[in-house]
């Protein structure tokens, strides 16, 4: 765990998409993605060899962000940092320890 949490360098925000709960300040329903939480994260994009990897559950992962584990992430949502919106395709939880989360991502355009 001490080697992951040194690379957690990026300050990053989870957001996922409106509910039928969620309103504006006039009562209505709103269109805007809710903020879950903001956390610190490794931001890793995926080298050919592991892209090639990944390509054989999904051809769209191009990126990996690893979190300290929580629950409640999935993948209904979004990661945004800088400005770049990561869609979680499907999420590592290596050898069920709960330590970490493997967010492996595809790039919103």
């Amino acid at each position: 765990m001490t080697v992951l949490v040194n690379r957690l360098n990026k300050r990053s925000v989870v957001f996922r998409p409106p509910g039928p709960d969620d309103l504006d300040e006039w009562g209505q329903p709103t269109d805007d993605w809710v903020e879950v939480v903001k956390l610190w994260a490794a931001i890793e994009p995926l080298r050919g060899q592991d892209r090639a990897a990944a390509a054989q559950v999904t051809a769209d992962v191009t990126t990996r962000i690893r979190i300290r584990y929580r629950e409640g992430i999935d993948r209904t949502m979004v990661v945004r940092y800088k400005g770049v919106e990561f869609e979680i395709l499907y999420i590592i939880n290596p050898k069920y320890e709960n330590k970490e989360l493997q967010l492996m991502c595809k790039e919103r355009q």
